[in-house]
């Protein structure tokens, strides 16, 4: 077995989003080759609801695939289909825009207006970037849980892991999408394809995977008695690992344990012309759906 090198690490950032939502940026708009074929992530957590309520109105999807995943609060959707619901805590949606939808995302905190989720964007091929549209909810009850006997537990959304299947499906991707909680102190393996794209988004605890020898916290600016200071920050809170090849991912948990998001994908190697929520191959591809916005016909008939 050979562990994967971190090839990247990052802060997640702070930005604004849809009408005013405050969130953090995981990665996106920058190098799509890094993630490839994830395009995009947000860690849109937060206790304060007017930071969040206005939400994410109408807005329209092309050539790609949202997958929301719900921790605290809900967010209720619809889009121009017809389709509505209510995502809770737990739950997951895999939206698979393809030839278009527009839709909405309004998130509502729980009963202490804590409110927490993820967003990630994973780019189609140019064969399905105008396949119909269509929607995968899954309910946070169905969603299988693995416990290892050191107290590792492992939630199984989309892929293959420990034996069990999650129970998303069809993704061009062929996605594995874990959500991991290792105790504190523990060493942990994990087994990944040795040529997918992945990465670990770390969001509780602290911990490393770099040789996975001891908790490492990134350079992070913070103001102390009136002065900026770079300091090493071993929370890990908000912290994305991009991994280089090999076929297991090895992470060392700090003293608080570790809780993270580890993802990976088949990647798609095409050329990729972005805007906005839109993301297809080639400009005059994405001028297409500029003009298609523009007179009408973004929503295609059925396929």
């Amino acid at each position: 077995m050979s562990i994967r090198p971190v090839k990247h690490e990052s802060r997640a950032t702070p930005t604004m989003e849809g009408a005013g939502v405050k969130l953090h940026r995981v990665f996106g708009f920058g190098d799509p080759s890094m993630t490839d074929p994830f395009l995009m992530m947000d860690d849109f957590r937060n206790d304060n609801p007017s930071d969040y309520i206005r939400g994410f109105p109408w807005h329209p999807h092309r050539g790609i695939e949202t997958i929301t995943y719900v921790l605290a609060g809900t967010v209720e959707h619809g889009d121009s289909l017809g389709n509505q619901g209510l995502l809770g805590a737990g739950d997951v949606q895999w939206m698979t825009a393809g030839s278009g939808i527009m839709h909405q995302e309004m998130p509502k905190g729980d009963f202490a207006g804590r409110m927490h989720g993820f967003q990630l964007w994973a780019n189609l091929p140019s064969s399905l970037k105008m396949t119909a549209p269509r929607y995968q909810d899954i309910k946070s009850a169905d969603i299988p849980v693995i416990v290892d006997d050191d107290g590792t537990a492992v939630r199984v959304i989309t892929g293959d892991f420990w034996g069990k299947m999650g129970p998303v499906d069809g993704i061009a991707a062929e996605p594995v999408y874990l959500d991991i909680s290792v105790p504190p102190g523990k060493r942990k393996s994990f087994p990944v394809d040795t040529y997918r794209s992945a990465f670990a988004y770390i969001f509780a605890g602290s911990g490393t995977f770099r040789d996975a020898s001891k908790p490492f916290g990134v350079k992070v600016e913070k103001e102390y008695q009136g002065q900026e200071l770079n300091i090493r920050d071993l929370s890990g809170n908000r912290t994305l690992v991009v991994f280089d090849t090999g076929d297991e991912v090895t992470v060392q948990a700090g003293e608080e344990g570790i809780r993270f998001l580890l993802v990976t994908g088949k990647p798609i190697r095409e050329p990729v012309a972005w805007h906005g929520p839109i993301v297809m191959n080639t400009r005059e591809e994405l001028m297409q759906a500029m003009r298609d916005l523009q007179n009408g016909t973004f929503i295609k008939a059925d396929h």
